[in-house]
């Protein structure tokens, strides 16, 4: 519980700007492309946020739910809901860990940026699993390095916000999804390009710890121990999240 606490400590904090980081919408058309939705699919959109995802598929797709655990994040998924005056979208917010929904609920299941912030992903995924559709689709996305990668990245990530868990690694998201019985798996990757100072106002890490995300980029310029390819332009700190796309389909 207390895990819970601070997911929702720091996404009412993170509602707003979260949803204004640019890199948190560009990517959304390769996911809709990677799903291969269609205006038959009722697809439910796990960890929803601030419904930027939910929203987008609603255009393609009979119909998405969203669910989250933080109200604010909601209230701002409500908000997204209106002002792009889509219909076809609801909301509930509840714990992924046990899912208010019958088994075999959804066409498309998907979940964008979260299974970091999960102390146990495989539970997560099971739950996604177990209320898709037989042959429906159920897609992971989300911040995924190389094993070498990891130890670094979670410490920036840990400290950037503290309700990160852990990222998971190539191998380990691969296994991840093998063991969840799901088949036919595909995966792409794609980055978000981030500019340091603009992540970091939109983060709300402990006090203190700006300054020491601050020292631990500059110092990985040149190095990519963090597996972020950090660099400089006209001075300023930039870097990319490395992001994969897992699809899998659920047996019949």
């Amino acid at each position: 519980m207390h895990h819970h606490h601070t997911i929702i400590e720091q996404f009412s904090l993170q509602a707003v700007p979260f949803a204004e980081l640019p890199g948190h919408s560009d990517s959304i058309q390769r996911l809709i492309e990677f799903s291969q939705v269609s205006t038959a699919d009722t697809v439910l959109d796990l960890a929803c946020g601030p419904g930027l995802v939910a929203c987008a598929f609603a255009e393609h797709t009979a119909h998405v739910t969203g669910i989250d655990l933080t109200p604010k994040m909601i209230a701002q998924a409500e908000k997204c809901q209106r002002e792009n005056h889509v219909t076809n979208v609801s909301w509930k917010i509840g714990n992924v860990l046990s899912l208010p929904f019958s088994d075999s609920s959804f066409s498309c299941v998907i979940t964008r940026y979260s299974f970091h912030h999960f102390l146990d992903p495989r539970a997560v995924l099971a739950e996604m699993v177990r209320v898709c559709k037989p042959c429906g689709t159920v897609m992971v996305v989300d911040a995924v390095l190389p094993s070498e990668k990891i130890e670094a990245y979670n410490h920036m990530e840990t400290l950037r916000d503290p309700s990160h868990t852990k990222a998971l690694s190539f191998n380990e998201m691969a296994t991840m999804i093998e063991k969840s019985g799901l088949r036919k798996m595909r995966t792409a990757r794609y980055t978000v390009a981030m500019e340091l100072e603009q992540q970091l106002a939109a983060s709300f890490p402990n006090p203190g710890d700006e300054e020491t995300l601050r020292h631990l980029f500059a110092s990985d310029i040149g190095h990519d121990r963090m597996g972020l390819s950090t660099h400089r332009i006209h001075g300023a700190i930039h870097f990319s999240y490395p992001i994969l796309m897992t699809v899998g389909e659920k047996g019949d």
